[in-house]
């Protein structure tokens, strides 16, 4: 009878790796396709959660905010969501052109990939995090539909310097109104604030402030259409 072999030294060290590798992509591939009807927690959230801090968020279904804000993210944060497959392609292979040429980084996150980071990976930059960025957008473009990762987007984005996060939590911190009720001055400042809701304060906006939600607007009015995907266009000339 044959002797059953020992595990070798390398063996021992890979195997807890394999699995914690396993664990890792077992999550978004089992997450996903259950973020189609429950609302997720962001990684975000939950870092508050475990550290004691304070988390506002109160749901709000798409159809429950203006179509003004919704227009004014896409416009502003990712101008092809409605026409891309979670990954805005032209705009990554130039980043990659500047990495590699020593420049700076522009981003080139899709709405999709901003999803995915906050939902299953950390907020540090680095090029780890944005290779596995790109493998998950498209998994999570193929299984949800744009209006669902545009309603993930919109609740689980942070909006606030007290844990606010979702645009329900943002809008009455900022102006006291509900998200289906924004005009075009708040729900653009309200975008304003996205890249860094710590410092950007939109019920005290600076005058740079005001000029990109101008532009912002300028933009929705032009393109509108470019969002079609996650609202009624009819209405964003109210």
């Amino acid at each position: 009878m044959a002797r059953r072999r020992k595990p070798t030294g390398l063996w021992r060290i890979l195997r807890p790796l394999a699995l914690v590798a396993a664990i890792l992509v077992a999550i978004p591939l089992v997450l996903t396709p259950l973020y189609l009807i429950v609302p997720p927690v962001s990684v975000p959230m939950l870092e508050r959660y475990v550290t004691g801090r304070p988390v506002v968020r109160e749901w709000r279904s798409i159809a429950d905010i203006s179509d003004r804000l919704k227009a004014s993210v896409i416009l502003s944060e990712d101008g092809q969501f409605c026409r891309h497959w979670g990954v805005d392609v032209g705009a990554l292979r130039d980043e990659v052109e500047r990495y590699m040429d020593g420049k700076d980084a522009r981003g080139a996150s899709t709405i999709t990939m901003q999803v995915a980071r906050n939902l299953f990976l950390w907020n540090r930059p680095s090029v780890v995090r944005k290779a596995l960025e790109v493998p998950l957008a498209l998994y999570i473009d193929l299984v949800l539909p744009k209006k669902r990762i545009m309603e993930i987007y919109l609740n689980i984005a942070e909006w606030g310097p007290e844990g606010q996060f979702g645009v329900a939590a943002g809008a009455n911190r900022a102006f006291g109104i509900k998200p289906q009720n924004l005009d075009w001055r708040t729900a653009t400042l309200l975008v304003t604030a996205l890249p860094n809701p710590m410092l950007r304060q939109p019920a005290h906006p600076s005058a740079g402030m005001l000029r990109i939600a101008a532009t912002i607007e300028n933009r929705v009015r032009q393109y509108g259409d470019r969002a079609a995907c996650v609202g009624e266009q009819a209405r964003l000339s109210l």
